[in-house]
């Protein structure tokens, strides 16, 4: 069985199309064009704004002309995570996919179905003959993965609608009323080069197989941060044997778990050495034993002749990235089992002369995130470095009076005879975001399920899209007319 092989057809050949369309973050320029002229082939109002976001309005089907107008949204880009020995650009080369079971998978990659599926099934509605909707506009932003910057661009007054569902949330069953808020942290500082000292081999030191996952959705499950665990290994080890270290790379997106890290080291005594680390190595793999058991930690020779780090300043700067905030600061004490604040220590990286070492912080209180970003700021400037925060922004505030909920609870009821779970989310969602510029919808959040986004191990869970599809249209018929 393929995808073409599942059902609904009609959600999942809009997905698999869109699988076949490079689309990373800032580079969404073939997937705009794409949509746009979807719109236009099936006879629909199909622009873009003024920033490049892409809107598609369908009209009402007969007798739903007086319904209130819905806006369905989601984010045309997609992460791209790849296990290190894939050959995949996704630039130029399309999403492969495999069907295992009840999951659909991708072949080494990321799969994009956080959120091309939203994107799927909002295009099925336009598509479908047989919903029954009130006028619908399909509002797909750019760039949400790396800064929410469509949904920061989009202007008041372009849409018409008064609710607003994204179709970007990951478990079929939740409903989700509100987010966390978050902000991008980029510490940097420069240190002193040493030139190569004899007696000494190059060797490449390697931490690689962890599960990394969302960070926002994946932070509470404890993952390990390869950065921090290559750091907890290589601090003690310059402090007590004569290693030297030439560069340090880990993590490659901001809103990722870091997966790998990678390191060049100058080792005076590789039996001493390799002793320390499969000591340090032996501890660390039985405490991730459970969250990461594919971990592997290495150490190979290679060669290499490039200036190392100073010894004083590689240890101030391990210091400082060993003592970064990473993982859950707090759990929320309003809603059980929501992670209230958070931050990931994504992308790492001392490479020429300078290292920086750039973070999502995440929070539902912007007080918390505020003090978190104080914390870092402590410090990085205790290492002797800088720190800059930017691209704010603020949570999404539960509206327990919300009308589109109650429908939505209700319709669910009918359908399936018990209620949906109704839920906050740690990760951001645009929702948040969007209502500076439309301060009058309506907002509430869906989708199928879907584990591990924004990893090599991303799934959709089949069945989950079929009960979205039919949640979908049902939900779509009820909405009530305009007042």
């Amino acid at each position: 069985m393929t995808i073409k092989d599942l059902t609904p057809s009609v959600v999942w050949d809009n997905f698999y199309k869109i699988t076949r369309i490079p689309r990373p973050s800032k580079h969404e320029e073939k997937i705009r064009e794409y949509l746009l002229n979807w719109g236009k082939e099936h006879n629909l109002e199909s622009f873009t704004d003024k920033t490049g976001n892409v809107i598609i309005r369908i009209p009402a089907t007969a007798g739903y002309e007086n319904r209130k107008g819905v806006v369905l949204q989601g984010h045309m880009d997609m992460v791209p995570q790849k296990n290190s020995d894939k050959m995949h650009d996704f630039l130029t080369d399309p999403i492969e996919t495999k069907v295992e079971g009840d999951w659909l998978k991708a072949c080494g990659t990321t799969l994009g179905a956080d959120n091309g599926l939203g994107v799927a099934l909002a295009l099925a509605v336009a598509e479908s003959k047989d919903v029954k909707h009130g006028p619908i506009e399909i509002l797909v932003t750019y760039d949400e993965e790396t800064g929410m910057t469509g949904a920061q661009a989009l202007e008041s007054g372009v849409l018409k609608g008064e609710i607003l569902i994204n179709l970007d949330s990951e478990t079929e069953g939740e409903l989700y009323v509100g987010c966390a808020g978050g902000i991008d942290a980029s510490a940097s500082g420069t240190y002193t080069l040493v030139e190569k000292p004899e007696g000494y081999e190059a060797f490449n030191f390697s931490v690689n197989g962890c599960q990394g996952g969302h960070s926002g959705m994946d932070i509470i499950l404890y993952r390990a941060n390869a950065s921090k665990i290559a750091t907890r290994i290589l601090l003690p080890l310059l402090e007590s044997e004569d290693v030297k270290l030439v560069d340090l790379e880990g993590g490659t997106l901001r809103n990722a778990i870091a997966r790998e890290c990678f390191a060049q080291l100058y080792v005076k005594d590789e039996k001493k050495t390799r002793a320390f680390i499969e000591a340090a190595s032996e501890k660390i793999l039985k405490e991730y034993a459970i969250t990461d058991p594919d971990m592997k930690i290495s150490l190979e020779a290679c060669d290499c002749d490039k200036a190392y780090v100073e010894d004083k300043d590689a240890l101030r700067i391990l210091r400082a990235i060993l003592a970064c905030p990473d993982g859950v600061e707090r759990m929320s004490s309003s809603i059980e089992g929501l992670v209230e604040t958070s931050n990931n220590m994504a992308i790492v990286k001392v490479s020429d002369g300078r290292y920086e070492v750039k973070s999502l912080l995440r929070s539902s209180v912007d007080s918390a995130k505020e003090a978190l970003c104080e914390k870092m700021k402590a410090v990085f400037e205790l290492a002797g470095g800088k720190i800059e925060f930017t691209g704010g922004y603020s949570g999404w505030a539960p509206n327990p009076e919300s009308d589109i909920l109650k429908i939505m609870k209700d319709v669910y009821h009918k359908l399936y005879g018990n209620e949906p779970k109704v839920m906050a989310i740690h990760a951001g969602l645009e929702c948040g975001i969007l209502s500076g510029a439309y301060p009058n919808w309506d907002m509430i959040s869906c989708g199928p399920t879907l584990m591990s986004p924004h990893s090599p191990d991303e799934r959709a869970y089949i069945p989950s899209v079929a009960k979205v599809w039919e949640y979908l249209q049902e939900v779509l018929k009820n909405i009530p007319e305009c007042k």
